[in-house]
Order: C-alpha cells, then structure tokens, then sequence
C-alpha cells in the first residue's frame, strides 16, 4: 500500500486501571500473583502508576533496568534504531551485533587475562533471555564434550537452591523442586550438590560428568554468597576432572556485583559464562561467551534463535554499555552496595526478626524471620517496590544509577514496614 495513501492508525486507548485489572483477571494465565497496580511510566530510579503514585523501583524489574526507567540515552537508541531496522535474519549481518560481541569478548578476555594471567580468546551466542543463555550452555557444554573431544559426558552438576530459567533444561538445571513441580519427566543428565560445599560437587562428578554449572551469587535462591576460595577450589576441581565450569551471571553480570563480571571479584575464569538482563537495559538481550575451544562445539546448524542478535537489540546493547562506561556505573554499583549494605547493617542491628543481612553490589538481601511478603507488600505501600527471594530474603537490585538519597529512602521505609509487621508479631 502506497504511504501516502495510507490512513492514520487511531492509537490504543488507555484505559482505566479498573478496565486493565478486569481484562487481566478475565484473559491472563494465572501464572503471576501481580500487584494491584498499574505503572504508566518511569523516572530514573522511580516507577510511577497511572494515578500518579510514585514508588523508588529497588527491584529494577528483577535487575533489568540498570538505567532506570525513561534514561534519554535508551529512549534514544531504540527511536534511532527502529526507525533504520528493526529485525532481519541471522543469515545476513547487521551493523551491530558483531561490535557488541568484540565489546563483550574484549571485556571477557580482559577479565581472564586478570584473573590467570593467560590469554584467552572468547566467542559469543545471542539470544534473548537468560533462559536462553542456560540452554546455549547447556548445548554446548554437552556438545563440546561429545563432538570436540569425542567422549560423551551429558551429565551437568548444578547445585541446590540455583534458578537459571523456566525452560525445560534451565527449569531441570534449578534445583528447587517448587519449580519443578507438576512438569516431570525432566530433562535427564542433571546432579545436584550443595552451593559452596566443594565436597558436595565433587561427590557429583564421576567420568559421565562433563560441566559444573553454577551462579556465582544466588539470586532467586535467597542473594547467596559463597564462602571465600569456594570458586577458587572449584576452578580447580573442575580443571583436575577435566570438567567445564559454566558461570550463570544473566543477575549477577553488566556492573550489578561492582565488577562487570562478577567472577572477577573470585579470582577464576569460566569456560562458559552467560549474560542477560541488564545488557538490554529493558530490552530482551542475552549473550552466551565460551572460550574459543568450546566454541567450536556449536557449529553451523547446530544451535539458533530468530530473534538473537537482531539489529535494535544489539545497538541498544551498544548503547547501555556505553552509558555505562561513560558514567562509571560498575563503580557507582560497587560504592552504593557498600552503603546500601551498611546502612541496612545499621538499620537492623538488633532487629530479633532478622535472620542474616548479606550481598554484593546493588544485590542486596534481608533474611527475615516471619511474614516476609507481608514486609514487601507494607513496603509498596510505603512508596518502595523490592522482591522476594527464597522464601524469606527481601532481596534489592536497584538500578546502578542509584545516589545515596535513594539507599537512605530505602532502607527508611524497608525498616519502617518490617516494623509495622513484624516488630509486635
């Protein structure tokens, strides 16, 4: 049809919060137990619903938004981008997804040389989601074994309390039996151990055993953090059994710890490391880097996506990298998680309902003894949106261009509503 001859498109209507909750209760799957409200925008580290309420965003969409909502640079990236190309098939290039792949090698090879003193090539597999970079892994690991040192060794060690997805390899590769539950049979070849008990890990691997793959910080599993020299040792064992260690850093990665990659603060190097979340700022990025040995496992036709490395998503990635770079925001990250978990240190000294205050980075958690999704729920009320993790960690991921006025925001009202519930329970 001719452009010019083309009538005008009437917009959506937006429709009243009542209308939207109705819609969603009648048509939605009921997979999520949302909150009764209704965002219309963002500012910066702040969600605001469509009556106006403002709310300090802590959760960041899960860690996604490492520039907060409406940042000029993203909106931006993404008008520029979608009005040049959109999407096309992987069997042609783009302008884009090659520099973001030598951008991340670039910084992989630098984190590797650091950490051992070698030299070592990485190559990187686009895809779209965290999820999607499990089940990269996964393939890989599998297929490194079987086809690049031709010995067979299906068999995957992951340890208890992990999530790294919902799809059937990622979901079997979570040992948490919640998320299991009801979807058995699961994908075969899957061992779980204890997280930071190398003695546990090692009584998992035997000669059918080809990968360890782990998170270097819990996430969903309660913002566990591993004793010292754990992923040292690891490193080692791996490395004596001839297994590959394949890091799962889509929460952990992008600045969230206070290094790009959070493996750097261990010392070690992966094999196999996997990225998502905040490297699309908002926009469904994922990207997969393995040394160049283990790349060769995925060979023309043996692994694809339709929508991994198209052209918006790959210049957006550009641009937060680049915005992340240029406002020193991995640092920004590392001295607001130091205040934010001394502060919350401060905060609930004492509190007989804390269990344990613990994180890295802006990836904080508070373990409480008690009704924990009632502190959340008083907190929102409050102005302040965090999540849960586990089943009893108030876990914070806030965006990485936080300030020291949003933590002291945070920790206010996160005390006030654990007091407001638990304080007299």
């Amino acid at each position: 049809m001719d452009k010019k001859s083309t009538p005008p498109l009437m917009r959506p209507p937006v429709l009243a919060d009542s209308e939207v909750l109705a819609l969603a209760q009648r048509y939605l799957t009921p997979n999520y137990k949302n909150s009764p409200i209704v965002f219309s925008h963002g500012d910066g580290p702040w969600n605001i619903a469509s009556d106006g309420r403002r709310f300090l965003d802590m959760s960041a969409g899960v860690a996604v938004n490492a520039l907060g909502h409406g940042h000029p640079d993203l909106v931006a990236a993404i008008a520029e981008q979608s009005a040049r190309l959109v999407h096309q098939s992987n069997y042609w290039h783009n302008q884009h997804a090659a520099p973001l792949a030598a951008d991340l090698c670039q910084r992989f090879e630098k984190a590797v040389l650091a950490a051992t003193g070698k030299v070592e090539q990485g190559r990187i597999f686009f895809c779209n989601s965290g999820a999607e970079g499990t089940e990269a892994a996964i393939k890989t690991a599998r297929r490194y074994h079987a086809r690049v040192l031709g010995k067979a060794r299906p068999g995957i060690v992951t340890v208890q309390g992990s999530f790294h997805g919902r799809t059937y390899a990622a979901m079997t590769a979570t040992a948490q039996p919640k998320y299991q539950d009801g979807f058995e049979p699961l994908v075969p070849g899957f061992r779980y151990a204890k997280f930071g008990d190398l003695d546990s890990i090692a009584a998992q691997i035997d000669d059918t055993v080809g990968a360890v793959l782990i998170e270097v910080v819990q996430g969903e599993g309660g913002v566990c953090v591993a004793p010292p020299g754990f992923f040292k040792a690891l490193r080692q064992l791996c490395d004596d059994r001839g297994v590959l260690l394949c890091l799962d850093e889509v929460q952990t990665g992008i600045g969230r710890t206070g290094s790009f990659f959070a493996f750097e603060q261990e010392g070690i190097a992966p094999d196999i490391v996997w990225l998502a979340k905040a490297l699309g700022g908002g926009i469904p990025v994922g990207a997969m880097i393995a040394r160049e040995a283990v790349a060769q496992a995925l060979q023309p036709g043996t692994h694809a996506t339709t929508f991994g490395a198209n052209a918006l998503c790959m210049y957006v990635g550009r641009v937060v990298l680049g915005v992340i770079d240029r406002d020193h925001l991995v640092a920004n990250a590392a001295a607001m998680g130091d205040l934010l978990l001394s502060e919350l240190k401060k905060a609930f000294a004492n509190k007989p309902y804390v269990v344990d205050i613990r994180g890295r980075g802006l990836m904080c958690g508070v373990q409480i003894r008690g009704d924990v999704k009632a502190v959340i729920d008083a907190a929102r009320g409050m102005g302040l949106l965090v999540s849960l993790a586990g089943s009893d960690v108030v876990r914070l991921t806030p965006p990485l261009i936080i300030g020291p006025e949003h933590v002291e925001f945070a920790v206010t009202r996160l005390l006030a509503a654990a007091e407001q519930v638990l304080a007299n329970a």
